[in-house]
């Protein structure tokens, strides 16, 4: 399915970006994991943007899903309030992105391995085409095949 390999590629981007920080952290370089974690909040906005309003917007309609959906929507809306509100100048700022990027990876097996397998078995083809269009509405591009 391409719209779940566009899914797959931005997480892929996001945790190697995380990666960036942590080193860039470790060694005392405010300025470059400043601008790293500038773009990681970027990237996941889209990320989660085109989740929120494509694939979980169509899987929400079954109320199977519904609970699980408003969970991974919980965990995007506090990493981006986290992400957003460090200050990395402080040690407390450091330690607050990188609990909250500690997230990241449990999150992202919480959509790979539960979240897209469902949806293989569980969408229509009608909802699977208004998950692209949402998702190509919010990157402005189209999902690759």
């Amino acid at each position: 399915m391409p719209l779940i390999k566009e899914f797959i590629a931005e997480h892929e981007a996001v945790y190697n970006l995380s990666g960036e920080i942590r080193r860039a952290l470790e060694r005392g370089d405010i300025a470059t994991a400043r601008t790293d974690l500038v773009e990681i909040q970027r990237q996941l906005l889209e990320h989660w943007a085109g989740e929120e309003q494509g694939l979980f917007a169509v899987m929400r309609q079954d109320p199977e899903c519904a609970d699980y959906i408003e969970a991974l929507e919980a965990e995007h809306h506090g990493m981006a309030a986290e992400l957003s509100t460090a200050d990395l100048t402080t040690p407390e700022g450091r330690q607050q992105v990188s609990a909250s990027l500690d997230t990241l990876w449990p999150h992202i097996e919480k959509e790979e391995d539960g979240l897209f397998p469902m949806s293989l078995t569980t969408l229509s083809g009608e909802q699977w085409n208004t998950a692209i269009d949402a998702w190509e509405r919010v990157h402005q591009r189209k999902v690759r095949d």
